[in-house]
């Protein structure tokens, strides 16, 4: 099994959504895992250059176009090879982190991960099971407020990916009883999706 672990918190250290992130992944067992951890080795945003060396047909890219295009293809292969990703997501100012956002980008790529049909678009990144880690300084889950939870289920879906579980910590900004609280709860959604043992 080939497990994919996405951090997209900006810290390197300290961080609750990627701690949650690693607890998920020590669950599924002996696997090949592959971390990529985008606060220490942000993906480059999507800009006019970007788009550029995309839209250029392959034989024609220049040298830096084509480093721009492997940056993502690269990104785009880890993906394809993993029959599981986990998540680790921090809130941001009621959103997903900017580098999370950039890994997005990275790997959408129409005629690659997802085509469009005369029936509509098809995502390609089919078979895979998505764990997300959500940690939040407030409380957001099933409130108008998480627009987290909706924009990955849409996202990851029209990719493909669509067999995703959430798992929370919510309240970590909210004091040391409540963050105690928070960090419980997300291992018992664990523990509970998993069992208490860990996966030989």
């Amino acid at each position: 099994m080939n497990v994919l672990q996405i951090n997209s918190s900006a810290r390197t250290t300290g961080s609750h959504s990627t701690r949650l992130a690693g607890d998920i992944v020590q669950r599924l067992g002996h696997a090949t895992l592959t971390v990529r951890d985008l606060g220490k080795a942000p993906v480059p945003a999507l800009d006019e250059a970007a788009l550029g060396a995309l839209f250029t047909p392959a034989d024609q890219r220049t040298p830096a176009q084509a480093a721009r295009v492997a940056q993502d293809d690269a990104l785009i292969a880890e993906v394809q090879a993993a029959d599981v990703v986990v998540l680790g997501v921090p809130m941001y100012n009621f959103g997903v982190p900017a580098a999370l956002k950039n890994w997005i980008d990275a790997i959408a790529r129409a005629g690659v991960t997802f085509k469009y049909t005369d029936k509509g678009p098809v995502g390609l990144l089919t078979g895979k099971k998505v764990y997300i880690a959500l940690a939040r300084g407030g409380i957001y889950r099933d409130t108008p407020a998480d627009s987290q939870v909706p924009y990955l289920k849409a996202v990851l879906g029209f990719l493909g990916m669509t067999d995703v579980t959430f798992f929370y910590a919510e309240g970590l900004a909210m004091g040391p009883e409540a963050e105690k609280k928070a960090l419980a709860s997300a291992a018992a959604q664990i523990d509970a999706a998993f069992g208490e043992t860990v996966a030989a």
